[in-house]
């Protein structure tokens, strides 16, 4: 995979896409203390963060897995960071893809046979339909990156994605778990809303956080879903959300899944 720079038609785009993402963001007033405490009194053992594109709002609003139960940071098997599976999506396959777009090595609309890819699917499925398919990352659309790319997924995001971005504690473990930390999350959703030339193009972010499903419900992006206040999000039991409009980001990591938790602390973080 060469992974050559944008076309020249998407450089203005790509200048443009940056100087609105970089402006500042400041957190709703007493908005750390406020998902503080709704998050110790539902799920004391969860970790969350939240920020905008210089960063986490501060020292208070990245807490870690197992911080607010006595436990400890980063809870896990062998103290590793927490089970961040359901982020594998977005942390591994929507990059790289995105990267592969970028370079003109994939085209979103071009059925998965022109690249060899596929098996097993109907006729004509592209990359687009399996990105904006809401059940999930398919194996195909895994299968084809690493086609492109020319080596395991793990491998390639850790090298291109995780490293140049700073997030040194998320990797897969022995098991083959996803598993991240929080002060990690927030470092690749800053990066998305201030790229300044990192491993996610601003015109991927952009192509990707807008509605690709016309009129079909529910609503998609790519691998993104959108939700109030501007937000999109990715996940439902770890779960990210990003606003490029409000210049705000957050993400959850709960021990255990709950939708009434995660409306409530989109709300704190967003509302």
């Amino acid at each position: 995979m060469t992974l050559q720079s944008d076309r020249a038609g998407q450089a203005e785009q790509h200048e443009t896409l940056t100087q609105t993402a970089a402006a500042p963001g400041p957190a709703p007033a007493g908005a750390a203390e406020r998902i503080a405490a709704l998050v110790r009194d539902a799920d004391p053992g969860a970790g969350w963060a939240t920020g905008g594109p210089d960063g986490p709002d501060g020292p208070d609003a990245v807490v870690e897995a197992g911080a607010g139960n006595g436990t400890g940071p980063g809870l896990g098997p062998e103290g590793s960071a927490p089970d961040a599976g359901g982020l594998a999506g977005v942390l591994v396959v929507w990059p790289v893809i995105g990267m592969l777009v970028d370079a003109g090595e994939l085209a979103l609309h071009t059925p998965l046979t022109a690249y060899g890819a596929g098996d097993g699917l109907p006729a004509g499925t592209t990359a687009h339909q399996l990105l904006t398919h809401g059940s999930g990352v398919s194996p195909a659309l895994v299968g084809l990156a690493e086609r492109l790319c020319g080596s395991p997924l793990a491998g390639f995001a850790a090298e291109r994605v995780w490293g140049p971005l700073g997030m040194a504690r998320t990797g897969f473990a022995a098991d083959g778990t996803l598993r991240a930390p929080a002060a990690d999350l927030g470092r690749f959703l800053s990066h998305l809303l201030a790229p300044r030339g990192g491993p996610v193009s601003p015109a991927w972010t952009a192509q990707s956080l807008r509605i690709r499903t016309g009129e079909l419900l529910p609503a998609r992006g790519l691998l993104w879903h959108p939700g109030p206040h501007g937000s999109w999000s990715h996940g439902e039991g770890p779960t990210l959300w990003i606003s490029p409009r409000a210049h705000r980001w957050a993400a959850l990591l709960p021990t255990t899944p709950s939708a009434p938790l995660r409306t409530a602390f989109r709300e704190a973080a967003f509302g």
